[in-house]
């Protein structure tokens, strides 16, 4: 069965797994006491630390091992923001920032801080001088990720990096997505990543904060890890996790050009396959393993159980596939299609023809989906046109709203209107982007007594 879900997790490493299995019998004493089996603990405990410390580009003195990547990017920014309290309390910080940095924003702003969200592209990039323009002279850390983990654009950290150390401004750098494929760029000044993205163990992350940069851990004070992690190091894990970044790293350059091939013919053969679809992210700058696409019409949560019984793992950052009616806040600040969103990333190793049997299994299946939801097949006929529609989808979740406008735009003359009243957030991300994909213009949104109306005008 095909696992395309990497960005989630990727399959432990054969490296990880040997290193975890002979480190359980000779890592479990306390590296702390200076006994034998101290001291062999304490040797693994030094390894790990030089080795990862090399793929990160850091001294191993600046680099501490953490339970999770979410506890490196919650103590990094903490830290740095404590540190640097006399400067101000300004944190600036990408609007596609993993979760763990979005919700570490919003507890600093709950204590009494601000943070700024620099919009990005419809690639899903920021502009440079759009980031250099949030940083203010009571900035006191700026948050950029390497890579995004729902589209895989790669942003331009060497750039802002530079820009906010001419501000006097450190940066933190989520690697999470990146570090296995290789280092991060540019003058970063604190980088965390975790390791169960590049085939390590779960709970292990890495926090590396550069000498120089002002860092006051937040919390009880502890002894180990330079007193940024506390309790006891789950040693076995730790050098399983360094072992398998060094693994991963000697076999990057070659298995990322095979995987990009495959990336790349799974964005051109979905757009002419499928119909009616976005692939979103950067084409050419981006993770060599990461390809996201969008399909108009489609519940994305029927689409993925689809696939799933078809023998494929992919996952998606459609609000229909969650518990919410709120999109992913990535394609929402990317301004792109989020209904019917699928995530493919793949593993090293994967091979050619399960990419094939992907692509020839999917239009079947999503074509499928949009009969079950009565989705034009194509344009509709045009009878006696009406001045202006109004559809009432209040209440349904996409992509329904959607598919009531494809449905009845053909039924008014050009440059009239169709309004459509929607309660579903999601709405409001792909109505427009449906105009855009379908050449109609998107008038606005209006206020309405229950939702909002969404006002579009058919130009062709």
């Amino acid at each position: 069965m095909p696992y395309f879900d990497t960005a989630s997790a990727a399959p432990l490493h054969p490296v990880a797994r040997q290193a975890l299995l002979a480190a359980l019998d000779e890592g479990w004493a306390d590296p702390a006491r200076l006994y034998r089996e101290g001291r062999r603990a304490r040797l693994l405990l030094d390894a790990a630390r030089e080795a990862a410390a090399e793929a990160v580009g850091c001294r191993p003195d600046e680099l501490v091992f953490t339970s999770s990547g979410t506890t490196a990017v919650q103590a990094g920014i903490a830290g740095a923001l404590s540190g640097r309290r006399r400067v101000g309390r300004h944190l600036a910080l990408s609007a596609v920032e993993h979760s763990s940095v979005l919700h570490s924003a919003a507890a600093h702003e709950a204590a009494g801080g601000s943070f700024t969200e620099v919009p990005v592209e419809r690639s899903g990039a920021v502009d440079p001088a759009a980031y250099a323009g949030a940083l203010r002279a009571d900035t006191a850390l700026a948050c950029l990720q390497s890579a995004n983990h729902e589209v895989g654009t790669e942003q331009p950290v060497a750039e802002v990096a530079a820009l906010c150390a001419e501000a006097g401004v450190p940066l933190l750098v989520d690697a999470a997505q990146s570090l296995g494929w290789g280092p991060v760029a540019g003058r970063w000044s604190l980088l965390t990543a975790s390791a169960h993205k590049w085939g390590g163990p779960a709970g292990v992350g890495l926090l590396a904060v550069r000498k120089g940069v002002r860092f006051a851990p937040q919390g009880p004070a502890g002894e180990r890890e330079s007193g940024r992690a506390p309790g006891f190091e789950n040693l076995p894990a730790i050098v399983a996790a360094a072992a398998s970044l060094r693994a991963v790293r000697d076999e990057a350059a070659a298995e990322a050009v095979r995987l990009r091939a495959l990336v790349g013919r799974i964005r051109s053969v979905v757009a002419e396959r499928v119909g009616d679809v976005e692939v979103v992210g950067d084409p050419e700058r981006r993770l060599p393993h990461l390809v996201t696409f969008s399909c108009l019409y489609v519940d994305g949560e029927t689409l993925l159980h689809e696939l799933d019984r078809h023998g494929f793992s992919v996952s998606s950052g459609s609000s229909c596939t969650s518990s919410t009616l709120e999109p992913s806040h990535v394609l929402k600040a990317m301004g792109v299609l989020s209904e019917g969103n699928v995530r493919v990333s793949l593993p090293m190793g994967t091979a050619e023809a399960d990419v094939d049997r992907f692509l020839d299994v999917l239009p079947g299946l999503v074509a499928e989906v949009r009969e079950r939801l009565g989705a034009p097949v194509s344009a509709p006929p045009s009878p006696a046109p009406v001045a202006s529609l109004v559809v009432d989808a209040l209440g349904r979740r996409c992509p329904i709203p959607v598919i009531e406008l494809a449905k009845v735009i053909g039924e008014v003359p050009v440059g009239a209107t169709v309004t459509v009243l929607a309660d579903d957030e999601a709405a409001r991300l792909d109505i427009p982007a449906w105009c855009e994909m379908r050449e109609q213009e998107y008038v606005g949104e209006e206020p309405a007594d229950r939702g909002s109306a969404y006002v579009v005008r058919r130009l062709s």
